[in-house]
C-alpha cells in the first residue's frame, strides 16, 4: 500500500484517551481519502497508547502511526513538533488534520512554520477539488473553508503548491460515523530519537475543570440572543428550557452583553452542536451563529423580525416578541 500522498490526522489524546475531536477528523479524513483514493493515516503520539490506537484503526483507519515515550505522555511543543516534523518528511501525506483545540492551534502553526507549508485555522468544512492560479491548474486539493470577516462570509482557502496542505478543525462540525470493528488497518511504531535537551519544559501540575454545561451531548438547546433584552428577561430563555428538560445556549452577542456565560455559547467562536430540536428565542441568525447550528434536526426561531436571516434555516418561525410567545409556549408544555 502507498505510504505517500495520504491524508493524515493528528490525534490528540488526553491521559492516553483519544480527544473526541480528533475521532470526529477521522471520520471526515476518511471521506476525503475515499476521493482521492487514498489511504488515511493517523498519527498518536503518547505513553503506553498502543492499545487505545488499536481501537482507532475501527474508524476506517489504514494505519495509525505511534510514537511512544514515557516523557509523552502530557502534550509539550517541541518534542510534539520535532515527531510530526519527522514523520511527515517521511512519509509526505498531501493533507494533515488538527482539532482546533488548544492543543491543535499550538502544535499545528508550529508545524506549518518548520516545514513551510500553509495552515488554515478553525475550519467548518473541507471539501476536494481543482484550482486554476497562475494559469496552473491544480488537482484535487483540499478546499479549506471557514467564516471570515467576523462571520460576515464563507471563505474557501487552498494553498496547492506545498504538501502537506493542513488545516485545524472546529470541535463538533464534522459528523461521527459508525466504527467497523472488523476494519482492517495497522499500527506502525515508530522510532523517533529524542534528546533530554528536547524536553525543556515540564508539566508539574495539571487542573482540570468538569463543564458546567455540555452543550454538545444536548438533544435540545433553548437558546437565546440579544432580542432577551436584559440579563432579567434571559431567565424566560432558562425557563423553556428547564419545562423541556433541555440545555441553554446563547448567541455571542448575548454573551458578550452579560446575559450568560460564555460556556452557553453556540457559533464559530462557541460551541457546534447537532441537537434533536434547537429553539433560537431573540437570536437575528448571523453567519458565524448558523455555522454552529445549522445542522440540528429542528430549529423553531423566534423573533420579531420576519426578515431575521435565521428564518433562512429554520423549520418553524413564529414572528413575535419572545416575552410574550415563550409564556404561552411554557404553558403548552407544562400543560401536556
Amino acid at each position: 500500500m502507498n505510504e505517500k500522498n495520504n491524508v493524515w490526522v493528528f490525534i490528540q489524546q488526553d491521559e492516553g484517551k483519544p480527544a473526541e475531536v480528533s475521532i470526529e477528523l477521522m471520520c471526515k479524513a476518511r471521506e476525503l481519502a475515499d476521493t482521492l483514493k487514498v489511504s488515511m493515516c493517523g498519527v498518536m503520539i503518547g505513553k503506553n497508547i498502543k492499545a487505545e490506537a488499536k481501537k482507532l484503526i475501527s474508524y476506517r483507519a489504514d494505519r495509525i502511526y505511534c510514537i511512544e515515550d514515557g516523557r509523552l505522555d502530557h502534550y509539550t511543543p517541541v518534542p510534539y513538533t520535532k515527531i510530526m516534523c519527522e514523520v511527515i518528511k517521511k512519509y509526505e501525506p498531501q493533507i494533515v488534520l488538527y482539532g482546533a483545540t488548544t492543543t491543535g492551534r499550538d502544535l499545528a502553526p508550529r508545524v506549518a512554520s518548520s516545514l513551510k507549508v500553509g495552515l488554515t485555522a478553525d475550519c467548518t468544512d473541507l471539501k476536494i477539488g481543482d484550482h486554476t492560479m497562475k494559469d496552473q491548474e491544480f488537482k484535487n486539493i483540499l478546499y479549506q473553508i471557514r467564516p471570515a470577516f467576523g462571520g460576515n462570509i464563507i471563505a474557501t482557502i487552498v494553498s496547492p503548491e506545498k504538501k502537506p496542505q493542513m488545516a485545524t478543525v472546529r470541535e463538533g462540525v464534522m459528523k461521527l460515523s459508525a466504527p467497523e470493528s472488523k476494519y482492517a488497518g495497522e499500527v506502525v511504531n515508530e522510532q523517533i530519537k529524542l534528546t533530554d535537551a528536547e524536553f525543556p519544559t515540564e508539566v508539574i501540575k495539571i487542573i482540570k475543570k468538569t463543564r458546567s454545561v455540555n452543550l454538545k451531548a444536548a438533544h435540545i438547546i433553548v437558546s437565546g440572543g440579544m432580542g432577551a433584552g436584559s440579563k432579567e428577561n434571559f431567565k424566560l430563555i432558562q425557563d423553556l428550557a428547564h419545562a423541556l428538560g433541555g440545555t441553554v445556549g446563547a448567541s455571542r452577542a448575548a454573551v458578550d452583553a452579560g446575559f450568560i456565560a460564555k460556556e452557553h455559547q453556540v457559533g464559530q467562536t462557541g460551541t457546534t452542536v447537532r441537537p434533536k430540536l434547537y429553539i433560537a428565542c431573540g437570536i437575528s441568525g448571523s453567519i458565524q451563529h448558523r455555522a454552529g447550528m445549522d445542522q440540528s434536526g429542528r430549529i423553531i426561531a423566534i423573533n420579531t423580525d420576519p426578515e431575521a436571516p435565521i428564518f433562512q434555516i429554520a423549520h418553524y418561525g413564529i414572528v413575535g416578541d419572545l416575552s410574550d410567545v415563550i409564556p404561552r409556549l411554557i404553558k403548552a408544555v407544562k400543560s401536556k
